[in-house]
């Protein structure tokens, strides 16, 4: 059975494979031809787009309708009066109860939407959220291709910090959260704020998600989601034990890193380099955002969707 804490990082890399074990000279055409008879195809970002617009838009129509389908936000909800509530909003909520005296008195509701949100994502994926849900991942993913053509024509040079960064932002907010005995964070949370925005109008916070917007295009692509977002850390730390992932097959893998290139989160694909991979099949980790761009371009179809352990029951 696989082990879902396994880091396979710490392994002795294995050798990388020959001209002659490659999956062009096997089907015995050029490298060139067999990379570029892939079609450059969407459809898993197109699924993915229509569930994050649809679910977006099933929030907006509720309230223009003053119907009773989703109401609320992302930050927390009502689906036809069965409630959900954002992990790292419940944390915060949970630590401040506990400061003030108020835990008992939290609701059997909050209960059951918290513990939905984390069943549900702990078997899909935490950061599934992420690009598959959030509206402002919908807007930063348009905004990386601006980023990439100003760093291509070199106008901007790119600035990545460590991913741990997240982590401390992560810590931070929950220690002003009890500190101050408010949801400090909900004041900046861009989910919260894009959500609310689209469903009730917009107001003037969206200046902040603005500037920020502006530096991710001429500064650090993705900010926000990959150093800052504590919600999307919370999902990580959820997705640890999904069973469902993005499997990559080395035997079928050209080596064209081209899935790494269009990767919302390109550290987790750090096995399709040359010489990187450890083992034959690896999984991605639980900061994979399971949005399929790397299952769409993959010319060897090396990279697939798959639930971990499941061919070892059939």
């Amino acid at each position: 059975m696989f082990n879902l804490f396994e880091n396979a990082r710490n392994l002795p890399p294995l050798p990388a494979k020959s001209k002659e074990e490659m999956p062009h000279s096997k089907l015995g055409i050029k490298y060139k031809d067999w990379h570029n008879q892939h079609e450059n195809k969407h459809k898993w970002r197109n699924k993915r787009w229509a569930v994050l617009l649809g679910i977006n838009g099933l929030f907006i129509l509720s309230f223009a309708l003053d119907l009773s389908m989703l109401e609320g936000s992302l930050s927390g909800s009502r689906l036809m009066g069965f409630y959900l509530m954002d992990p790292y909003n419940a944390l915060q909520t949970i630590s401040i109860s506990l400061i003030q005296g108020h835990f008992p008195n939290l609701t059997m509701n909050f209960w059951i939407g918290l513990g939905t949100i984390v069943l549900f994502y702990s078997l899909v994926g935490g950061r599934t959220f992420c690009s598959w849900l959030c509206p402002y991942h919908f807007i930063a993913e348009n905004l990386e291709k601006l980023h990439d053509y100003l760093v291509k024509k070199k106008k901007i040079k790119e600035h990545t910090y460590n991913q741990s960064l997240r982590y401390v932002f992560w810590v931070g907010f929950l220690i002003l959260a009890i500190a101050t005995q408010q949801l400090v964070f909900e004041d900046l949370n861009f989910v919260g704020i894009t959500s609310r925005a689209l469903i009730y109008g917009p107001g003037l916070i969206l200046i902040w998600i603005f500037v920020i917007m502006i530096f991710e295009i001429v500064y650090s692509k993705r900010f926000w989601c990959r150093y800052v977002c504590p919600v999307g850390a919370t999902y990580g730390m959820i997705g640890k034990v999904s069973p469902v992932s993005i499997k990559f097959d080395l035997d079928k893998c050209g080596y064209c890193t081209d899935c790494q290139d269009v990767c919302l989160v390109p550290h987790e694909l750090w096995f399709v380099k040359k010489g990187a991979a450890t083992k034959e099949v690896h999984y991605t980790g639980s900061d994979c955002t399971r949005c399929g761009l790397c299952v769409d371009i993959c010319a060897g179809d090396a990279l697939n969707y798959t639930i971990k352990g499941l061919e070892k029951l059939t």
